[in-house]
């Protein structure tokens, strides 16, 4: 029998802290796994991509991660998918977990992670793209600091006033008014056109940017990327696929990973009034992270469904 993790379940086992835990972990040790984890892309004959993470894999956990995501930038929720988790002893099937909540978390607390290793104490936060991730980002951010105000733009005007609602803060009307208020900004939409330049922005700014995952994704311009501090969670993935790839820079415009800043083996903010940028694409292993978690923690308190499903 396996378990069966639905949102509603994954929702009441997964813990804010807990998660920023494990993903802080992560960062500090994947590095020494000698398999590296791979990310595959792929069109289709639809209006979306498909997506694959495989293995997701960590040191002292016995078991690895596959995720298969769909992508439709038109449908709600516009990320669908399945992740499944296995024995590392044997490949046994142990669960299958929804991939858009756990992708959700494991994104957005990464990169809450980042923005508060790199941002400057305080100050008001500003966000762009009101979704799922931006959710997290703010909920993980609250766990981490003090916030100051918040200000969101959306193009869905009434998700943007929802999120604001929610979270205390004010509506915008666009990318640049956010940057023109906000001291940290976060960035989480489906761009394709620089939505921020250099000029847009200011000294001793922190700016985050998780849409560009793929290619052709494009939320800042090069002039910004190569007028800050930059970090990346993995470079030649950044080059190939993220924020480096969509702006035309080599793997080396990076100026660390967020695992190296963690780890005290390069360093992060140096100068208040330096500007600095973390631009994830997403790493397999964060998967397992938050998978094993939540499948140990939904052993713990019986929340799942068993099913009848091949080993």
């Amino acid at each position: 029998m396996r378990l069966l993790l639905t949102r509603s379940d994954l929702q009441s086992v997964l813990d804010v802290d807990e998660c920023l835990s494990a993903l802080r972990a992560g960062f500090r040790t994947a590095h020494t796994v000698p398999v590296p984890g791979q990310r595959i892309r792929t069109d289709l004959p639809f209006p979306g991509t498909a997506t694959a993470l495989i293995p997701g894999v960590l040191p002292g956990v016995e078991a690895y991660t596959v995720k298969v995501n769909a992508k439709f930038p038109g449908a709600r929720p516009a990320l669908r998918g399945v992740i499944c988790l296995h024995s590392g002893r044997d490949g046994e099937l142990l669960a299958l977990l929804d991939s858009a909540t756990v992708t959700a978390w494991r994104t957005g607390l990464a990169a809450a992670l980042g923005t508060h290793t790199l941002a400057r104490p305080g100050g008001a936060v500003g966000v762009i793209g009101a979704g799922a991730q931006a959710e997290l980002m703010v909920r993980g951010l609250r766990a981490l600091r003090d916030l100051g105000a918040l200000v969101v733009h959306d193009t869905d005007s009434a998700r943007a006033a929802a999120f604001a609602a929610r979270h205390g803060g004010r509506v915008v009307g666009g990318a640049p008014e956010v940057a023109a208020a906000a001291d940290v900004v976060l960035l989480a939409t489906w761009a394709r056109e620089p939505l921020l330049r250099l000029a847009d922005t200011r000294e001793g700014q922190h700016l985050t940017s998780l849409g560009a995952d793929e290619p052709g994704k494009r939320e800042l311009a090069a002039d910004l990327l190569e007028n800050a501090l930059l970090v990346v969670d993995d470079r030649e993935l950044a080059a190939r696929t993220g924020a480096l790839a969509a702006a035309g820079l080599p793997a080396a415009a990076a100026d660390a990973t967020l695992g190296e800043v963690l780890r005290g083996e390069r360093p992060g903010r140096t100068r208040d009034e330096a500007r600095t940028v973390y631009a994830p694409v997403g790493l397999p292993w964060q998967d397992l992270a938050l998978a094993w978690a939540a499948y140990r923690a939904a052993g713990r308190d019986g929340r799942g469904q068993r099913a009848d499903l091949p080993a």
